[in-house]
């Protein structure tokens, strides 16, 4: 079972939202997105690995 599978979590996020990239402004230090959305880009995208969260912002960015 994975972490995210393991751990509750009391922040607020978005609801079936799992993400491991511990590195964003966004990711509440156990396996969930807190920003207010997500915007999954590009559009022109045909597989699920061509697809990126375009929400991502670095630790410590403004």
């Amino acid at each position: 079972m994975n972490d995210c599978k393991r751990h509750g979590c009391d922040t607020k996020h978005i609801k079936g939202i799992e993400c491991s990239v511990k590195n964003c402004v966004y990711h509440n230090g156990d396996c969930y997105c807190t920003a207010d959305h997500i915007n999954v880009a590009p559009a022109n995208a045909k597989t699920s690995n061509e697809t990126a969260c375009a929400t991502f912002k670095p630790e410590g960015s403004c």
